[in-house]
């Protein structure tokens, strides 16, 4: 918690730092990857840094972290900091790294904001550095010692290519050497460590879309991003045979225990992964859950996982698909817009959302105004996440 000393300076420079962190941060990332380039090298991500989702990132979860310490002055965020620890142990961040970024977080904002931060306001701020780094440290230790071993990325090779769509392929990785794996939860995602073409090593999420807890194999599907770093190498260069790197499985948007509860998957895009994977296991179980299963696309040819998916709901004794397709023609689907209240998402329901920001966003809204509770909505972004829970008002 804020020292007696700290809060006040803090009060009165929050809104200064939070008006120019977003000048700060890509200042604080030039001065780290000067001095360290190496960390280009498998941890942060070019594409980005480039498009500057991991800058904007990096300004809301210190400004958030900042105000939930003065408006919750006997809590810590833990939505928002256990979304941070996952990402950073699937990217295998260390401890040893936070003093690096203090560094040189504290020197670019010195160089924003000149003689504003007097050795008041960088005593202050600097505790507000280390309440946060430290709990992260804690919550990834945590993380990493919850694995079956701790060992970082491990080497799988791929078994299975197959085309979902014009744009997406799934991936069946079985493991290529004897390291312990972990198993995953439905909602999870792994890290995937590869060469660019211009021979830099960087790492991108992609969520486990079949058998999650499964540590004979690991399924992803990947759709393919013109401007990503990955994906295209993914699409165009691997074949079956080929090995990769592979981080064990992280990620808040897991299924809870059976509590009876009704599910409801709501997704689009490439988010349909999320759904798949949970269908996948729940079909395995034999589950009698009311189940729903909404998804947007543009047409059924556009939807990667699509089989598996319907065959999934074909099995489950209380399971239901509802699909929103622009642009097909014919029978089965709907090309409005999706209202969950219609669909009969009531607020007991445990809801799943994955997909673009704006759609989790309009849909996170609408279960809200449902009464679903917040804690009961799930979600996971892919990329940085620069949709962070509100102070008082989390997110899960």
């Amino acid at each position: 918690m804020l020292s007696a000393t700290s809060r006040p300076v803090i009060e009165a420079t929050l809104p200064v730092i939070a008006a120019h962190i977003e000048d700060i941060t890509p200042v604080f990332y030039g001065k780290m990857f000067a001095a360290r380039p190496d960390l280009l090298e498998g941890t942060f991500s070019r594409a980005n840094q480039k498009n500057g989702t991991q800058p904007q990132a990096l300004a809301g979860s210190i400004a958030r972290f900042a105000t939930w310490l003065l408006e919750n002055p006997d809590t810590m965020p833990e939505e928002l900091l256990a979304r941070i620890a996952h990402k950073h142990t699937s990217l295998n961040v260390r401890a040893d790294e936070y003093p690096t970024v203090h560094e040189h977080l504290f020197a670019a904002i010195v160089e924003v904001l000149g003689d504003a931060v007097t050795p008041e306001v960088a005593a202050a701020w600097d505790e507000v550095y280390w309440l946060m780094a430290d709990a992260l440290i804690k919550m990834e230790k945590g993380l990493y010692e919850g694995l079956s071993a701790d060992v970082g990325y491990t080497p799988w090779r791929i078994a299975e290519i197959t085309e979902e769509t014009e744009s997406v392929k799934t991936f069946r990785l079985e493991p290529a050497d004897d390291s312990v794996a972990t198993p995953g939860r439905p909602g999870q995602y792994v890290s995937v460590r590869l060469t660019t073409e211009d021979g830099l090593l960087q790492a991108r999420q992609f969520s486990l879309s079949c058998s999650p807890e499964s540590t004979e194999k690991r399924v992803i599907t990947v759709k393919r991003d013109q401007d990503g770093e990955i994906s295209p190498v993914m699409h165009s260069r691997l074949a079956v045979g080929d090995v990769i790197e592979v981080s064990p499985p992280f990620g808040l948007n897991a299924l809870p225990s059976d509590d009876g509860r009704p599910l409801a998957f709501i997704t689009a895009g490439i988010g349909i992964t999320v759904t798949s994977a949970a269908l996948c296991s729940l079909k395995r179980a034999e589950d009698s859950r009311s189940i729903l299963a909404v998804h947007a696309d543009k047409s059924f040819s556009t939807v990667a996982r699509l089989e598996p998916v319907k065959q999934a709901i074909e099995a489950l004794p209380n399971a239901r698909a509802e699909w929103f397709l622009r642009e097909e023609t014919g029978a089965d689907h709907r090309t409005d817009k999706v209202n969950l209240a219609e669909l009969g998402v009531t607020p007991e329901t445990h809801v799943f959302l994955c997909g673009p920001m704006a759609f989790m966003q309009a849909m996170r809204e609408q279960a809200l105004e449902i009464g679903v509770a917040p804690q009961d909505i799930h979600y996971d972004a892919f990329g940085p996440d620069i949709w962070m829970p509100a102070p008082g008002n989390p997110v899960q």
